[in-house]
């Protein structure tokens, strides 16, 4: 569906089954873990270690990754909300001003790369039974693809969007634009699905339409650059030696996937945070910079692989 130059973007929730629903953000979770734990399993068949402690791990990063992921957003980007509503953290529902189901909204990518680092110290130590780095050098490969399938999913969501703009680039995210309860205030009709349908499709709605303005999808910009990311760091590890220096394809993915961020934030929306108090920046490139320094000293002073 097109309105001028630009795409009007008005998903499905996802695939309906008639007795449930997958949500394609849901999906895009599935299949990223999944995914990684293929990768994982090659991995570990290459490295010689035994596949029953793949089960373990996978455990421990799908953890690891959405606690840090929701822990980071409540820290990083919505804490002044959250000091004083510290249930709903954890619990999936809003009690005040009513009580309602909301999921849990949120998740920072920033939190989630900490917990993952400090799990996988736990993991090292008492049952792999490797260096930290070791397993940090490996694990990145799944990271990095993984990272595509969660911006495709904030796509599907038309969550995290860019700024608004006039290129042609431009897509209208009409959920964004209109919540559930405006979408069906403006249209009166009876369902927010029914009413999202409307404006973007019937003609009787095009005002409305006319309103949504056309921003920048920077979820895709991040997934498409994260391709490269993982192709990178997929062909070092298969292709060449650099598995072998101990904490260089850390310190690359570090690099290249946080500065990837960085520059992807200049488009995108403000998503709160304390870049108000800081200036200059915002609060997911203030986040970023410590782990592209911590990358750059990796890759730097990675040990050289000794051949005897």
């Amino acid at each position: 569906m097109t309105h001028a130059l630009n795409i009007v973007w008005n998903p499905s929730e996802g695939i309906d089954l008639g007795f449930f629903v997958i949500r394609f953000y849901s999906l895009m979770f599935v299949i990223a873990f999944g995914l990684g734990w293929y990768i994982m399993k090659n991995i570990f068949e290459r490295e010689n270690e035994p596949i029953d402690k793949l089960d373990s791990l996978f455990i421990w990063i799908v953890l690891s990754t959405l606690i840090g992921a929701r822990l980071g957003h409540v820290l990083f980007y919505d804490w002044e909300y959250y000091r004083n509503h510290l249930l709903e953290i954890f619990l999936p529902f809003r009690f005040t001003p009513n009580f309602e189901f909301t999921g849990y909204q949120g998740l920072a990518s920033h939190g989630a790369a900490i917990s993952i680092i400090i799990t996988m110290y736990y993991f090292s130590k008492n049952i792999l039974k490797k260096p930290l780095l070791w397993i940090l050098d490996r694990i990145v490969v799944p990271v990095s693809s993984g990272a595509i399938f969660v911006r495709l999913g904030n796509f599907f969501n038309s969550e995290i969007v860019g700024k608004e703009t006039d290129s042609q680039f431009g897509i209208k995210f009409i959920r964004d634009y209109f919540t559930p309860k405006d979408a069906v205030n403006a249209t009166q009709l009876t369902t927010p699905k029914e009413a999202y349908h409307a404006i973007a499709t019937d003609p009787k709605y095009a005002e409305l339409l006319f309103q949504v303005p056309a921003k920048h999808p920077a979820q895709l910009y991040e997934a498409f650059c994260y391709i490269f990311v993982f192709a990178i760091l997929f062909f070092l590890y298969w292709k060449t030696n650099a598995r072998e220096k101990s904490g260089y394809l850390f310190g690359l993915f570090l690099v290249l996937l946080w500065t990837v961020r960085f520059v992807v934030e200049y488009v995108k929306e403000s998503q709160g945070g304390f870049e108000s108090a800081l200036g200059l920046f915002s609060t997911g490139q203030w986040l970023s910079i410590p782990f592209i320094l911590i990358g750059l000293y990796f890759v730097f002073t990675a040990e050289k692989p000794v051949h005897l």
